[in-house]
């Protein structure tokens, strides 16, 4: 069983090879004080380029960050000078939080061999590793667009699963946002889940010391929160961010195949036509 992530002591040693890359992820909720253009600025890996979450995605549509399409995508990702078959590392400064959205991101655009770093910038600071200012120029690269459908669910994809009962959607907010109970921090949301959703907290999947949990604690995790890790799954949260966080705690348990719902939360309980339920 491959694992998506690297630990820092390999990005420490591999951090000059001509073909490992590195991006800095970080991003922050929209009711939260941060920039991760400005964090990136004041210290980053070596090396690592700065992939705005925000700002390479779908500006056509009124939703937050959704996928660009794989033409503009394979625009963005080569004036960052990535590279198909390089080894593409993803951190952000606060743990594991917004990386996972880029890892994912770059697999549904045909990146092969791309992980996260296990901790981030936060573990990365903590060893007293290296840090630099400077904002690298990699050379532009040339990319053809690739998209793999498998890994993304539009909102009809998501209706057809509920109704036919042939997807399990796990909601990675928070427990109180999940059964409406604390207000959504996006405006004009409505409060609450998809009827038969479950609740995996993001939060729940990374230790106090910043780490993925390990296999067997994952394990429990999704037990607990009412997952058949033998069914097909679905992943989805506010904005679809912490939804692909839930997608690489599965990958370390083996799923490489879950799939997450772009439009989330920020798509499902801004409309009016679909449904909601309240409580647990």
């Amino acid at each position: 069983m491959s694992d998506p992530l690297v630990t820092t002591a390999w990005l420490a040693k591999h951090l000059g090879d001509p073909d490992v890359q590195v991006i800095d992820a970080t991003w922050y909720m929209p009711n939260e004080d941060g920039s991760g253009r400005a964090d990136y600025a004041a210290g980053h890996v070596p090396g690592a380029v700065f992939f705005d979450i925000d700002q390479i995605a779908d500006h056509a549509v009124d939703l937050p960050h959704m996928l660009p399409s794989p033409e503009a995508f394979a625009a963005a990702a080569g004036a960052l000078g990535l590279r198909r078959e390089a080894t593409i590392v993803v951190y952000d400064a606060r743990g594991i939080f917004s990386a996972p959205r880029v890892w994912w991101t770059l697999r549904a655009m045909g990146f092969s061999k791309v992980f996260v770093l296990d901790g981030g910038l936060k573990v990365w600071r903590a060893e007293g590793r290296p840090l630099e200012t400077t904002t690298p120029s990699p050379g532009a690269t040339r990319l053809a667009p690739a998209f793999d459908p498998a890994l993304v669910r539009d909102l009809a994809a998501v209706e057809g699963h509920l109704a036919r009962h042939s997807a399990q959607l796990v909601d990675a907010r928070s427990a109180g946002r999940f059964r409406g109970e604390t207000p959504e921090p996006r405006a004009d949301l409505r409060s609450g889940h998809m009827p038969g959703a479950r609740n995996v907290p993001w939060n729940a999947l990374v230790g106090e010391d910043g780490l993925l949990k390990t296999r067997d604690q994952l394990q429990s995790v999704f037990a607990a929160g009412g997952v058949d890790l033998a069914q097909p799954i679905v992943t989805t949260c506010g904005s679809g961010v912490t939804a692909a966080l839930l997608a690489l705690g599965l990958a370390r348990l083996g799923r490489e195949d879950v799939a997450v719902y772009d439009g989330s939360w920020s798509e499902w309980g801004g409309r009016s036509d679909t449904a909601v339920v309240t409580g647990a």
